[in-house]
């Protein structure tokens, strides 16, 4: 199964850890699972479809409805990845979403961890974004977007997560690409609370491309998402059972990215980030607790965007986007 039994608890969390200190070929050596041993639909129906033995799974998307799938535990910790082939053509209004929560459970207070994969008319690329919200802190905008440096369309990449009681890091094919560390003046903000994952492809027409200004065009239906590589290494738990506190207990929280990793993610961050919430005057005149400046960031931000990122009075940045708890339940190798 996708979980962790609990006496092997303490083995699956520190296999976890050594995803990010050793090599990132490591992450390679982490067992893939089938769908049906992680997964089960969460809705769509024939929108649906699982391939190869469980190996592959097309979730799509068409004037009828979105699709969606959920994970059969809830997790406390631990490395989370899949690979993930986007739509392609005219895909403006269109999300696919690989993320974790716990929305269904905490209506007012959830947690949130995710990777966000926004459509665009044609000609131009898809963008991605990260966020994460805790305790329901949905008023503070946590997002970042990047372009990418590969087309996410042509083949598969791989998306992955890992989250600790201490940090959370986000990866493309290995590459660490985001790292929040938690501080004690974030409080309850950081994800603290079990979480499922899922992954969604929905019509997000109000806001996702240009905030709304292009929207979803059913003539190029449908939309078809594709997933394969199901990683799901980590605590599973009971949330009404004391499992949860075992998971902490033997939380190992030495997740760190090793020197040659943390140059390809500075230079991706220096290269591809079109925006960071840390850096967005108009929005937040002293960046929140876990904001860690770089000049490099800033000036790179700023020469893209001055009026968002250098202070002016017009915020036409990532913006704090309309949220959407169930994310449409309801409707190569880097160069660097």
């Amino acid at each position: 199964m996708g979980g962790c039994h609990l006496c092997f608890l303490f083995l699956c969390l520190s296999s976890a850890m050594v995803v990010v200190s050793g090599s990132s070929s490591m992450n390679n050596n982490l067992p893939i699972i089938a769908f049906e041993d992680g997964y089960t639909p969460l809705f769509g129906d024939n929108n649906l479809i699982i391939h190869n033995d469980g190996k592959l799974v097309h979730l799509t998307l068409d004037q009828g409805t979105g699709s969606g799938f959920v994970s059969h535990e809830l997790y406390l910790h631990g490395y989370f990845s899949a690979k993930i082939k986007l739509p392609a053509d005219y895909t403006a209004g269109v999300v696919v979403a690989f993320y974790m929560s716990n929305g269904d459970m905490f209506k007012k207070n959830h947690d949130e961890i995710d990777f966000e994969f926004l459509g665009n008319i044609r000609g131009r690329d898809w963008r991605m974004q990260t966020n994460f919200y805790g305790n329901g802190s949905t008023n503070t905008g946590r997002e970042e977007r990047y372009d990418l440096w590969f087309d996410p369309s042509q083949d598969f990449h791989q998306y992955s997560i890992l989250w600790t009681d201490s940090k959370i890091i986000f990866y493309i094919d290995n590459v660490p690409i985001r790292e929040v560390k938690r501080t004690e003046s974030m409080g309850g903000d950081f994800p603290s609370k079990p979480m499922t994952l899922y992954a969604t492809i929905w019509d997000a027409s109000d806001w996702a491309t240009d905030g709304g200004k292009y929207r979803v065009n059913y003539k190029y239906a449908p939309y078809v998402a594709e997933f394969s590589n199901f990683v799901m290494h980590g605590c599973g738990v009971d949330p009404i059972d004391e499992n949860v506190a075992m998971c902490n207990n033997a939380q190992n929280s030495k997740a760190n990215i090793i020197p040659k990793h943390k140059i390809k993610m500075e230079n991706f961050r220096n290269n591809h980030m079109t925006y960071s919430y840390c850096y967005d005057r108009a929005r937040y005149q002293v960046p929140p607790p876990e904001c860690v400046i770089s000049l490099q960031e800033a000036e790179a931000l700023r020469k893209l965007d001055p009026a968002t990122f250098g202070g002016g009075r017009r915020h036409r940045g990532g913006g704090k986007r309309r949220h959407h708890q169930s994310k449409g339940r309801k409707a190569e190798d880097a160069s660097f």
